[in-house]
């Protein structure tokens, strides 16, 4: 039996590095244009910093509490964790008892990382 196998040629890869360098070059136009073609009027108005168009006040470098520090990256670390699921659904009897078993563990282990959380008491607010 004889084995046939593709040979890649640099002439194939021409349409990627092309559609690259019109990306990059794109890319290094808008900022050119923008650059030369923008107003330069500088103001202290404008140079002030600004957020939602509510004028700052105090300094940024009040401490915060790490609470919400907590809640935001286990608000995102058990909504990736949840994704997972989805696939695991739409396949559900593609997978059988195995892939039951599989996503039962993945859940016990879910379960006790939030157990956990809540034994520590980070989502405990004072």
């Amino acid at each position: 039996m004889e084995s046939t196998v593709e040979q890649y040629v640099p002439s194939d890869y021409l349409p990627i590095i092309i559609q690259f360098a019109a990306a990059l070059g794109f890319v290094i136009f808008a900022l050119v244009a923008t650059h030369l073609l923008g107003p330069k009027r500088k103001s202290e108005v404008k140079g002030a910093a600004w957020e939602s168009g509510i004028e700052s006040v105090g300094d940024a470098r009040t401490p915060i509490s790490y609470k919400y520090f907590m809640t935001a990256i286990l608000f995102v670390l058990f909504d990736v964790e949840i994704i997972f699921m989805y696939p695991w659904a739409v396949n559900f009897r593609e997978f059988g008892v195995d892939g039951f078993l599989q996503m039962f563990v993945f859940m016990g282990m879910l379960l006790a990382g939030f157990f956990y959380v809540i034994k520590k008491g980070i989502l405990k607010w004072e």
